[in-house]
């Protein structure tokens, strides 16, 4: 909940420092969408990847090889 109330504080003053006006429609939206994606979000920052080894020389146009 904490969360929740601090984006809703935030994102009406973000908007308003980039001079953007939004209704309460928007305004429901955009918190919808921040109720809804933000959590995976911070699971994504939690998540410890420090096990896992660098793949060596990884070339990005072809998928991972087969391990």
């Amino acid at each position: 909940m904490g969360d929740s109330n601090r984006a809703d504080e935030f994102i009406p003053a973000a908007l308003a420092s980039l001079g953007v006006e939004a209704d309460e429609i928007e305004l429901a939206v955009i918190g919808a969408a921040h109720a809804m994606f933000w959590p995976p979000i911070l699971e994504l920052y939690a998540f410890d990847t420090s096990a896992a080894t660098p793949e060596p020389r990884p070339d990005l146009s072809q998928p991972p090889a087969a391990r």
